[in-house]
């Protein structure tokens, strides 16, 4: 990976956060970001990746900010051009030196999120921007995770930008930001999906992506003054998951759950999401606490043969009650696969509708496991007419030449 970009995955939540706390704009700071990227994939190649890329950026991303106020400020012709640049660099001094200490929230890209989770903007919205500006993930990815066509996820990210465009960059107070608390989750546990949801290009998955949410979840958590059972569930649920982020693939590509290494499962993440769910076996049945406990039943079985399958199907039948969704139904056939035998699981797909590769994917296994093979083939090449993602593409091709 380049400098370039390593940068704009690894530093674009941070600088993005660093100059919407500097200029309080989100649309000045997102625009002169994109400038200073755009002028980097111009000259770095010519001249070499400067020794600080993201210094660089930033320095660049200033400039062209002030001279956006610059302009703004002649247009407008309220405001002397001294008295914009004095004021922009009275901002920098105060933001980019050490937060007082009565600042509540301490974490830039968190400050970050909890401007995306505005309340202009609707919970699908919040997520679907902080996913983008927050994480850098790709729209077509972002439109993959909400199961909606890339375009009308690029118009919806049009309107939520517009609607912040005005918006000044602010800690809200502490009881805003509790209020704002369960739209953050679901933007951290989409966040953290797209770590793990395999997107367009050759990416197996981005640890570092779901890393980061996770990081994001403990620093919330740490903010709260009162315990929050669904944000522990929430937190509970991604350390499961993550844990097993080594045994995921191999020199071969994807390594699906059944035919993992579990000695490379980091089980000291286990040990802490079992001890986070342990107080909450008896709260009421919430999402993330029924899919941590599903995702636990995984991670304390010693083998595959040995997960309780029955216990699985009965948790997704009590989040299909809560929370109905396509993600849900299709995971519960695949259980029912392993309960009652691919007949069954094949018959709980009936109905199920959704974008993308895995339906037809997981259609073609049970289609295998019957010994149904010309419809195997024929759902392995509906699946791979659907699948962007260069690793998951090429499971399948193996999976169909096995036939």
């Amino acid at each position: 990976m380049d400098e370039l970009e390593r940068a704009l995955r690894e530093e674009w939540g941070r600088l993005l956060a660093l100059l919407a706390a500097w200029c309080r704009r989100l649309d000045l700071a997102e625009d002169g970001l994109a400038d200073a990227f755009e002028a980097a994939a111009r000259t770095w190649p010519e001249t070499g990746a400067p020794a600080n890329p993201a210094g660089w950026l930033l320095t660049a991303a200033r400039r062209r900010i002030t001279d956006a106020l610059r302009t703004e400020a002649v247009a407008h012709r309220k405001v002397p051009l001294l008295e914009v640049e004095a004021s922009l660099h009275e901002h920098a001094g105060r933001v980019l030196a050490a937060l007082p200490e009565r600042e509540v929230v301490v974490d830039e890209r968190l400050r970050l999120v909890l401007l995306c989770a505005h309340p202009l903007l609707s919970r699908e919205a919040a997520a679907a921007l902080t996913l983008r500006l927050v994480l850098g993930v790709a729209t077509e990815d972002v439109a993959r995770l909400f199961l909606v066509p890339t375009a009308t996820m690029a118009a919806r990210l049009t309107r939520a930008r517009k609607k912040l465009a005005g918006a000044r960059f602010a800690v809200p107070p502490p009881d805003e930001l509790a209020a704002r608390v369960d739209v953050v989750t679901d933007v951290a546990y989409l966040a953290f999906t797209s770590g793990y949801a395999p997107g367009s290009g050759a990416d197996v998955l981005r640890a570092d992506v779901a890393g980061e949410a996770v990081r994001l979840v403990r620093v919330l958590r740490s903010l709260l003054p009162h315990p929050h059972a669904e944000l522990d569930a929430l937190l509970a649920l991604m350390l499961l998951q993550h844990s097993r982020r080594d045994a995921r693939t191999s020199h071969t590509g994807l390594v699906l759950l059944p035919d993992q290494d579990r000695s490379l499962w980091h089980h000291d993440e286990i040990d802490e999401a079992v001890d986070l769910l342990a107080p909450l076996a008896l709260a009421d049945p919430a999402p993330y606490l029924l899919q941590a406990l599903i995702a636990a039943e995984h991670s304390i079985a010693l083998s595959a043969k040995a997960t309780r399958w029955d216990r699985i199907v009965a948790r997704y039948d009590e989040l299909l009650a809560l929370a109905p969704s396509p993600v849900a139904r299709l995971n519960r056939a695949v259980a029912m696969a392993e309960r009652d035998g691919p007949a069954a699981g094949l018959e709980a797909l009936r109905g199920i509708a959704m974008p993308g590769h895995r339906l037809p994917a997981v259609r073609a296994e049970l289609l295998v496991r019957l010994g149904r093979y010309d419809e195997a083939r024929i759902a392995y090449d509906t699946a791979l007419a659907l699948s962007n993602n260069d690793a998951e593409s090429a499971h399948l091709r193996t999976r169909r030449r096995s036939l």
